[in-house]
């Protein structure tokens, strides 16, 4: 049998290619892909293919590449060994843009789709994960003022996040008037359309002089870094949610040492690969809570959907994203 996979065969360049797919194991699952969601962010740096020397970009992405890591699909076949999924069931996998994937059901980044959440909104797991492990990280107080630079997939998510955990103030910045009625939509008290150098005077008003509790960079751009450690307050927090491919552009600034703005990382490997007494919170923790809000209405994600393309598409997909992404959010691959 044959799948249709998206494949990066050097940078900037997307082609759909067919690949054999191997017989399932004892302990592994078959699952026909529905919908894959784009990181938009990280699959652009990997598809642009220009990384810092010696960062972790560099390693990782080796051309040819497979994309994608939030798919959702049927169990078309289980092996007998598998206990926890089941031919029929719909499954949310942090597996690459493909038709056809073979599974370990043992794979902590794989779990079943609830009922009451839609096929197209389970993909989002994957997203609503990175966003989780940043939000935990930055430790909020009740009552917190959130400033969140970069309304794009992770900036939604995270605009909900802390709504829900009770901030004072969320302030989006952005420079497109459509993500920031979205973010508006979502849980957003302001937001700000000008580019994180020009914000630090608007945020100072709206938190009475005092800056914001927690900042996030979720830009992913390096000449973001400085003007959002201006935006924190005196003792406040800049979480870094967006990687950068060129971290050696990243410069600190007198926050950090004289008004002692500490600078926190956020990445997808940080979870642990089962809970433990000092950390409950694993991939399939947080995607069980993402999807148990999703039932309860408490988040939404249907509306942050932009494009849809067909597989066949991905070479305009990733092209038209190349060129000017501010008009999308949620990208999805219908199979």
């Amino acid at each position: 049998m044959k799948s249709k996979n998206i494949v990066f065969t050097e940078p900037r360049v997307a082609a759909l290619i067919e690949q054999d797919v191997p017989e399932i194991g004892p302990s592994q699952i078959l699952v026909r892909a529905e919908h894959s969601l784009i990181s938009t962010g990280t699959e652009l740096i990997c598809f642009n293919g220009e990384f810092e020397a010696g960062t972790h970009w560099e390693q990782w992405v080796k051309f040819p590449f497979k994309p994608g890591y939030c798919m959702v699909g049927i169990v078309e076949e289980a092996g007998p060994e598998v206990s926890r999924f089941a031919v029929g069931e719909r499954v949310a996998l942090r597996a690459n843009h493909k038709e056809w994937t073979v599974w370990d059901a043992e794979n902590n980044r794989g779990l079943k789709v609830p009922e009451g959440v839609a096929p197209d909104d389970a993909p989002w797991f994957g997203m609503a994960c990175i966003a989780q492990i940043g939000v935990r990280r930055a430790q909020h107080q009740l009552g917190d003022a959130v400033a969140i630079v970069g309304a794009g997939l992770l900036g939604q998510l995270v605009t909900q996040y802390v709504r829900l955990m009770g901030a004072r103030e969320i302030i989006m910045i952005d420079t497109a008037p459509a993500r920031l009625e979205l973010a508006k939509q979502h849980g957003a008290t302001q937001v700000l359309d000008m580019t994180a150098d020009k914000a630090r005077d608007a945020v100072y008003d709206l938190t009475d002089g005092k800056g914001a509790d927690v900042v996030y960079d979720i830009t992913g751009h390096p000449l973001a870094f400085q003007p959002a450690l201006r935006l924190a307050r005196r003792f406040g927090k800049l979480l870094l949610l967006g990687d950068t491919a060129r971290p050696g552009q990243q410069c600190l600034t007198l926050d950090v040492v004289t008004r002692g703005v500490q600078i926190i990382g956020a990445h997808d490997s940080m979870p642990p690969a089962t809970p433990n007494a000092q950390e409950m919170w694993t991939h399939i923790e947080m995607s069980h809570l993402f999807f148990n809000y999703l039932q309860r209405g408490q988040m939404r994600v249907s509306d942050l959907v932009t494009h849809r393309f067909k597989p066949e598409q991905a070479p305009q997909a990733y092209g038209d994203l190349l060129k000017d992404r501010s008009t999308a959010l949620g990208v999805i691959f219908d199979w």
